[in-house]
C-alpha cells in the first residue's frame, strides 16, 4: 500500500515538471506562426496635388434656359377646309415648303377672274395711251383708265396671294412640331387659326441672369487691381449630369438695366446645336468667365471636406503624416475651388483616397491622375471633424 502511494506521488511530480516545458514548446510554435514585429502593413496610397499659386480664370455657373434661335407660328391666312397635311410631325422643313392644302376651288376661280380683269385693264390702258398721244382722249379719261388698271392689278395680286396661302407655305426653315389641325377642319374663319409651329434650333440661345451685387463686386475688384478683366466672349454650357457640352458658345449681350423685381441683369449666349442634342426649354448652367486672379490656389472640389468647425483639407507632410488644415473657399475656376485662406503654396493636398487617411496616420502620397476613378470620400468627412481646427504645437 505504501509503495502504491509513493508511485503516485512520483508520477505527479514528473507531470508538474514536464507541464511548463510543454507550454514553452507550444508557445515557441505559436511564435513561429506570428509575423515578425517589424513586418507591419505598408501605408495606404493617396492621390495628392501640390498647391501652386498661378494665374487663374475665375468662373461662375449661372442657371439658364434654352430658347430657339427662331420660332414661327404657322397660321391659316385664308378660310377653308383642310384637305391634306403634307409634312411629318417632328421633321425638318425648309422655308417655302407647302405644309397643308386648304380647299382652293373658290380661290382658283377668283384668281382666274382677277387675272383676266388685269389683262383687259392692261390692254385698255395701252390703247388709251396711244389715243392720248394723238390727242383723241383727254387727260382725265386717260387718268381714269390708268386708275382702273391699278385697281385690277391690286385685285389680281390679292387673289394670287390668297391662292398661294391655300398651300400654307413654311415661313422659315427649321424643325416642325405637332399639327394643331387635322384633315376636314375648318380654319381661318374669323381668326388666323394656329396650325403648327416651326423652330430653328441650330444654333440655340441661352437666356440667363446674374445678380447686380455680383457684377458690382467684380467691377470693384477690377478697379482696385485685385483682379483682371477676363474675356467673357467664350462661354461653356454645363449639362444636367455635370458634363460639359462639346461645343463652346459665345456671349452675345447683357441688358443695360437691372430688373427691379429680381435685382439681376439678363444676359444671353449662343451655342451651336449641329446634332440637335439640345432642345428649347431645357434648363442648363452657363459657365461664365468673370475675372483673372494672378496668384490663386485652386483644388478639386472633392479635396475640400466639411466638418463641424467648417471647411478643411487633408495634407501630407514630408514624412507621410496626415494632418487637417482649415481653409476658406472663394470663387470657382471651372469645377475647382479657389482657396481664399488656409494654403500658402507647396502643400501636398489629398484629392483621392481621403477615406483611407486619418489625421496623425501615415500614408504614401502619389501624384493625382485626374482621369482615374473617383473614390467615395464620405467616411473622411466624419472622421476629421473634431480635428478640423488648427493644430496646436505638441508639448515637449
Amino acid at each position: 500500500m505504501k509503495q502504491s502511494v509513493n508511485k503516485l506521488q512520483r508520477q505527479r511530480l514528473i507531470a508538474a515538471l514536464l507541464f511548463p516545458l510543454l507550454l514553452a514548446a507550444c508557445g515557441a510554435g505559436d511564435e513561429q506562426k506570428k509575423p515578425a514585429a517589424g513586418a507591419a502593413s505598408p501605408p495606404a496610397e493617396v492621390d495628392v496635388i501640390i498647391a501652386t499659386p498661378a494665374a487663374t480664370v475665375l468662373t461662375q455657373d449661372l442657371p439658364g434656359r434654352l430658347q430657339a434661335y427662331r420660332s414661327a407660328q404657322v397660321r391659316a391666312r385664308v378660310e377653308g377646309i383642310v384637305e391634306r397635311r403634307k409634312f411629318t410631325e417632328g421633321s425638318d422643313v425648309i422655308a417655302g415648303a407647302s405644309l397643308y392644302q386648304i380647299a382652293l376651288r373658290s380661290y382658283q376661280t377668283a384668281y382666274d377672274a382677277a387675272k383676266a380683269d388685269a389683262e383687259v385693264a392692261s390692254q385698255t390702258l395701252a390703247r388709251y395711251k396711244k389715243l392720248k398721244e394723238a390727242n383723241v382722249v383727254s387727260q382725265q379719261d386717260y387718268d381714269l383708265t390708268d386708275a382702273k388698271y391699278r385697281q385690277a392689278e391690286a385685285r389680281f395680286s390679292k387673289a394670287q396671294e390668297d391662292l398661294e396661302n391655300t398651300r400654307v407655305p413654311a415661313p422659315i426653315s427649321g424643325r416642325i412640331g405637332r399639327s394643331q389641325a387635322s384633315e376636314g377642319a375648318l380654319v381661318g374663319r374669323g381668326e388666323a387659326t394656329l396650325l403648327t409651329t416651326i423652330e430653328q434650333i441650330n444654333p440655340l440661345y441661352v437666356n440667363f441672369t446674374q445678380s447686380e451685387s455680383e457684377i458690382s463686386r467684380l467691377q470693384q475688384a477690377v478697379k482696385a487691381g485685385k483682379l483682371q478683366r477676363a474675356d467673357s466672349a467664350k462661354v461653356e454650357l454645363v449639362l444636367e449630369d455635370g458634363s460639359i457640352y462639346a461645343h463652346s458658345g459665345k456671349f452675345l449681350f447683357s441688358d443695360m438695366a437691372v430688373d427691379p423685381n429680381t435685382g439681376s441683369v439678363s444676359l444671353r449666349a449662343e451655342f451651336p446645336n449641329p446634332k440637335f442634342e439640345l432642345l428649347p426649354g431645357m434648363f442648363v448652367n452657363i459657365r461664365l468667365p468673370q475675372a483673372i486672379a494672378e496668384k490663386a490656389i485652386k483644388v478639386p472640389q472633392r479635396a475640400v471636406q466639411t466638418g463641424s468647425q467648417g471647411q478643411f483639407v487633408l495634407l501630407v507632410d514630408a514624412d507621410g503624416k496626415v494632418s487637417p488644415r482649415p481653409v476658406k473657399t472663394g470663387s470657382m475656376a471651372g469645377e475647382d475651388f479657389i482657396i481664399a485662406e488656409g494654403l500658402q503654396g507647396g502643400e501636398q493636398v489629398i484629392v483621392n483616397g481621403v477615406q483611407k487617411a486619418r489625421p496623425g496616420g501615415m500614408v504614401k502620397a502619389v501624384p493625382w491622375n485626374p482621369n482615374a476613378p473617383v473614390l467615395s470620400t464620405s467616411p473622411a468627412v466624419a472622421a476629421p471633424m473634431k480635428q478640423a481646427a488648427p493644430a496646436t504645437p505638441e508639448k515637449k
